[in-house]
Order: structure tokens, then sequence, then C-alpha cells
């Protein structure tokens, strides 16, 4: 495996087929002239990766509004052999949803089926468009007195049919689950062009297999999700949130299961950020501040909520719980938002983690888990692992320790050659995954395989697993047309 560069684009446009010509048109008529677009420039933003590590070709940007638009292009596509690269908001960090640079692919955005088609407040549940900008969805689901807790730093651009496509993860897992959990139904057009609806909002169906679960998580590989059921939950009533210098990794793992205990469970977020996070964000976000007066080397982001108007212990129970490990050395130091406004400068310090990174240089990241009680003995492992490639690595290991879940990212050393460092990404990998597998861990917590993990995908996943994906693959897209390279 080499380190995640884009190929060299053609020096000419891929020259489409007499029958692929034909059947562009056909798409052309299908979706209108405002549903698709040829031209290089209007292009560029559906074919570079979010991080710019693969920048690729297509032959045409497609923007159907409709399902049954989404069932015909794909058809067409299918009986001429026209690859397919389904797209959302084009937040993603590893490559599955640019096309590859060969131009022979058309990008198939969902950008314009964008509705909310149902809320049931009653029920618990929205019925949305794989367009709908997540924070649009928690915006409606607020308006209905609903909370829909799917929560990313890419909220504000991402949508929800890419965050099903890739199982999303997000600040909020503990207490909610991954967006797997959050779906109670699906509309997929198939590659044939068939459309599959299970848009259920039952609870309880045990007819049979549960389809929906073969495409979320599969990153448009067998098909393109265009609707969903999302569950909503209560509204949270009051959040307190507190920033803690804690003694160590094995410190935060004591906090959190003493936090879920005392609360009655109530902790929704619980993030890991060491001092070297901490520190990038001070140097490159100047409207960011250290919330503590001194120095400590681990720090956890915890936050508890309540849906009770009426529960008026909340900040006495948050109190006891921090005190009480104050008390035995599991926190050296806590700051509590007294406002929305301190809270909101707590979080920019985590949320700032990944851009203040990219500023200060090279970085080779893994998103990875393993379970929540293995990982301050990982987190030394993991250490150990870098420092034997190169001891002067800088590592950036901050993310989701409620439910196991760390970006591990390194750093080039300072003063280093930034190109001969990413040149060593295929060790990086190495030192970190086989750290992670030993653990019982995943090489992708919530970010996906896409492109840049496809070749990892196959180094680590059980045999038997990739030979049921591919078996699974070839029978829904025997012509390989969804989302061709990626995943498997």
């Amino acid at each position: 495996m080499s380190a995640p560069r884009t190929t060299a684009l053609p020096d000419a446009p891929y020259s489409p087929t007499a029958e692929e010509a034909a059947a562009l048109e056909k798409i052309k008529e299908i979706v209108g002239p405002k549903g698709w677009t040829s031209d290089p420039s209007a292009m560029e933003p559906n074919l570079v990766e979010d991080r710019g590590l693969f920048h690729g070709r297509a032959q045409m940007v497609v923007k159907p509004t409709t399902a049954a638009e989404v069932s015909s292009v794909l058809k067409l596509c299918n009986e001429a052999g026209i690859p397919v690269v389904p797209q959302g908001g084009n937040t993603s960090l590893c490559g599955g949803s640019v096309p590859f640079e060969t131009g022979n692919e058309i990008v198939l955005s969902l950008a314009r089926m964008n509705k909310i088609r149902s809320i049931d407040p009653l029920n618990y549940t929205m019925t949305v468009e794989a367009g709908c900008v997540l924070q649009f969805l928690q915006e409606e689901a607020a308006k209905a007195d609903r909370y829909f807790p799917l929560s990313l730093a890419a909220e504000g651009s991402c949508m929800i049919g890419g965050n099903l496509s890739t199982n999303a993860g997000g600040t909020n897992v503990l207490r909610y689950g991954n967006t797997r959990d959050l779906t109670l139904g699906l509309e997929v057009v198939l590659p044939d062009g068939r459309i599959w609806n299970g848009l259920g909002s039952l609870r309880k169906d045990n007819t049979g297999y549960d389809l929906k679960h073969l495409f979320i998580g599969a990153e448009g590989t067998l098909g393109i999700i265009t609707a969903a059921v999302v569950k909503l939950f209560p509204k949270p009533r009051d959040i307190r949130t507190a920033f803690c210098a804690i003694r160590d990794v094995d410190a935060a793992i004591e906090l959190l299961q003493r936090a879920r205990a005392e609360s009655g469970d109530s902790v929704e977020t619980f993030e890991l950020i060491p001092r070297l996070v901490i520190d990038l964000v001070l140097k490159h976000m100047p409207d960011c501040q250290d919330p503590l007066g001194e120095r400590y080397e681990m720090y956890t982001l915890i936050e508890l909520v309540t849906t009770s108007d009426n529960d008026t212990g909340i900040e006495e129970r948050f109190e006891a719980i921090l005190g009480a490990a104050m008390e035995d050395g599991l926190i050296l130091d806590a700051a509590l938002a007294q406002n929305e406004q301190q809270r909101q400068e707590f979080w920019k310090l985590r949320e700032n983690a990944s851009e203040s990174q990219k500023i200060e240089g090279a970085s080779i990241k893994h998103d990875v888990s393993v379970p929540v009680a293995s990982l301050p003995a990982f987190y030394k492992a993991a250490a150990e692992a870098i420092s034997k490639v190169d001891k002067n690595a800088r590592i950036v290991a901050f993310g989701h320790a409620g439910d196991g879940n760390l970006h591990y990212n390194v750093a080039e050393p300072e003063g280093g050659d930034s190109k001969a460092f990413v040149n060593r990404w295929d060790e990086y990998n190495r030192a970190v995954h086989d750290v992670v597998v030993s653990f019982g861990g995943s090489i992708s917590a919530e970010h996906g395989i896409g492109r840049l993990k496809r070749d990892e995908l196959a180094h680590y996943k059980d045999p038997v697993a990739l030979d049921l994906m591919r078996t699974l693959k070839n029978a829904i897209d025997p012509n390989g047309i969804m989302n061709p390279g990626k995943v498997i």
C-alpha cells in the first residue's frame, strides 16, 4: 500500500462509447436542464475529496429531484455500463464520494432531494430525503419539540444520505448510537432501477431479513438511498458541560463509568483531548482560550443532559460526581460551563482539533475504535508502535472515548519534511492498525472505508466476511456500476 495521493489526470477527457453517449443524452432529458452539468468548473466541487487526497473526473454530474428520476438514471447506466458515484455533501474523509481519475463515471448528487416528507411527533419519527443537510434535520426536529441526536463537525454541510451510507457516528453515539441505530426504514434505488420502498416506521418488524442494514454503511456500492425514516427523541431541557483536566486515560475511563452509573446514564458526550490538541488549537485559532489556568497532559469534555423540565437536581448530581472524582485524584482541575456561550467556548477546543492540525502541517489520520475498557492499554501500545516508526512523530489522539472511538492521528515531527513523512503513510498505518486489531478493534469507526482504506480492509477483515460482502455485491450489482473501486 502506498500513501494516498491523486493519480495524475489524463491529458484528454474520457470519450464515451456510442451506447454511453446515447444513455447520457437520455439522462439529460430525464433530469432537465437544471439537473445536470458537464462543465468542468461547475463539476469541480463534486470531484475533490474534502481533505484534498483524491481528485477525480466525471462525464457528468447529475442532480435528480425524485426517486423516480434516480430510478430512470440508474436503469440507463446499468444497461450502458456507466459507473455511478453517489454523493451527498461530499464531506467524506476516505474518498468514497468522489470519482476516479479515469473520467468514465458520473456523479449522482442527491443535493436537490432535500425535503422533509413528514414528522410524526407521537411516533417520534421523521421521514426525510437523502439530500437533507444534517443541521436542517436537527432544526426541523426542534421545531416539533423533538430531538435528532446525530451530531458531527460537518453537520452544516453533510447530508443524511451520506450519513446513512457511511453509518456516521459523531459526539452522541454513547447515548443514542450510530446512524444505523437511529434508522427505522429506507427508500433505496437498486442498480437496475428498481425502487425498494422500505420506509417503515415500526420499532418491531420481524418479517424476514432487515434489508435496510445492507445499505447503511455500504457507501453506495449496493444502491442509492433516496429517503429514510429516522428516530426522534425527547428534546433536552438542560445540558451541563464540564471541561476537566484528568490524571490519565485510565482516569478518564473510570470517570466515564462513574458518571454513567451515578447520573442515571444521562452522559451524552465524553470526549478525550490531549494537551497537544489544546496547544495546536490555541496556536492556530485566536478566538479560542484555555478554560483552565494551568497546563495538564490530558482532558475530557463531558456533558450530562436531562429531558425533564422539573429535573432541578442535575447540577447537584454533576457537581457531586466531579467533586468525588477530584477527591479521588481522577480529576485534577475542572471548569463548569455557566451559560451557553461558555459551553460553546469549551466545544471550540474540540471542534477545531482537526482544522488546527491541518494548519500545523502534514498528518496521517486514523479513525479507529477499541472496546472502551481497552482504551488506556491501546493508547500506550499505539504510542510505543509509533515511536518505533519515528520517535519524533507527534501523536494527536483525541475523540469519542465514551464509545471507544479515537481519531488517532500522527503529525509530522516539528521542522520535518512533510513529503518524506507522508511517504511513510503505509508504515504508520500498519503500526496503528496492527495494535487496533490486537485489541479486537476496528480500523474504521465512523468514517467508512471508501478508497482510502480499501486495501487495509482486505488486509484485516475476516476472509469469510469479505467473501460474504463480495457475494452480496455481485448479487445486487452484477454489472458493478455502483461506486466501483470503493470498500471492496
